[in-house]
């Protein structure tokens, strides 16, 4: 009796692992992507909604460009840490546990960002996901982080628009992913993620088509009304 019971016991564990872990580790990602850094900072700091100013995105520009330096840091490490929590969970649980590689470490890393963008904290209106695709670049591969943050870095240096950097470097992520696993599952999960990145800069690619798109400046404090905005 026991011969006949024990398979199936093990085959309805097996299928709870195979499809349970995965959708865990989905909804968990997108929970710690629900974490706003700049939401939570600002109801923190100053009682207030960055999303009621400047360009109304949850992300730490439009913080910076509200608030100042002062709190930015507080927002960086909200943002570092949900992305760090959520790799370690694809890589552990899915990487590791049950052979995905480091499509578990992606497969995390996009419900993560679906997390920040669309959290159901905040009535699903949330940044535009470039910290927290910044910091998932440095966890997923470090070739990957060094071209995606270095066209930023160079993009934005030389004209002064953050969004012109962001959506070079999300652009980029898809083909450097691709060149460095050569993994179809793996560049699919990575395109998807510089999908939603460059959906989410669809204003952005407009204003600087039609070149009304802000440049970035730096200041300590808060900037006076109408500056930098």
């Amino acid at each position: 009796m026991m011969e006949g019971i024990y398979p199936d016991e093990i085959t309805t564990f097996a299928a709870v692992v195979l499809y349970g872990v995965p959708v865990a580790v989905a909804v968990l990602s997108y929970l710690l992507g629900c974490v706003n850094g700049a939401i939570a900072t600002s109801h923190l700091c100053y009682h207030d909604d960055v999303r009621r100013h400047g360009s109304g995105n949850a992300g730490l520009t439009n913080f910076y460009r509200t608030y100042g330096a002062k709190c930015a840091l507080m927002v960086i490490a909200f943002d570092m840490l949900k992305a760090v929590g959520a790799v370690l969970l694809g890589n552990y649980f899915l990487g590791y546990l049950l052979g995905w590689g480091v499509a578990g470490k992606y497969f995390a890393a996009l419900f993560c960002v679906i997390g920040h963008m669309f959290p159901i904290f905040y009535g699903f209106k949330g940044g535009k996901g470039i910290l927290c695709s910044g910091t998932l670049l440095l966890l997923l591969d470090w070739r990957i982080a060094l071209v995606g943050w270095g066209v930023f870095a160079v993009l934005w240096l030389t004209t002064r628009y953050v969004s012109l950097g962001s959506v070079a470097a999300a652009a980029s992520f898809p083909f450097m992913t691709y060149f460095i696993f050569r993994d179809a599952v793996t560049t699919a999960l990575g395109t998807c993620i510089a999908l939603l990145v460059l959906w989410a800069h669809r204003s952005n690619i407009k204003r600087l088509l039609s070149g009304t798109e802000s440049k970035f400046h730096f200041h300590v404090n808060a900037p006076k009304p109408g500056e930098d905005q």
